[in-house]
């Protein structure tokens, strides 16, 4: 099963959201690695297998995080970064997390559509 960590920058219900969808969900501050740096937080996840759900666009440079050594990783890139507007997103992504390649691959999600980077670079609407 797919497991997730959640980034500092995010709320703790998304953690919660997931969990409801039957995932396992660890958050940032649940591991008291708040305040870590992204390279210490992208160690724990590639130790734990987790893909990492952020805010935070510096984990979308493939060259400082390259996303074949991941579980995976999704940054959301939205312009309304509220609580129930990135619930509401994520929501919509659960179902993907079946039909779309997660392991070795970087999603970058906005309001409008799902990038998918990795071995076979992919783009679908969201």
């Amino acid at each position: 099963m797919t497991q997730f960590k959640i980034d500092e920058n995010l709320h703790p219900d998304t953690a919660d959201l997931l969990r409801t969808a039957q995932y396992d969900a660890m958050t940032v501050y649940e591991q008291g690695l708040r305040g870590r740096s992204d390279r210490e937080i992208a160690l724990v996840c590639q130790q734990e297998n987790r893909v990492i759900v952020t805010l935070d666009l510096d984990f979308s440079d493939i060259r400082e995080f390259p996303p074949q050594n991941y579980a995976g990783i999704i940054v959301l890139r939205l312009s309304d970064q509220s609580r129930l507007r990135v619930l509401n997103v994520l929501a919509k992504l659960i179902p993907l997390f079946v039909t779309e390649p997660l392991v070795g691959h970087l999603w970058i999600v906005d309001e409008q559509r799902v990038r998918i980077r990795g071995m076979e670079a992919d783009s679908i609407p969201s």
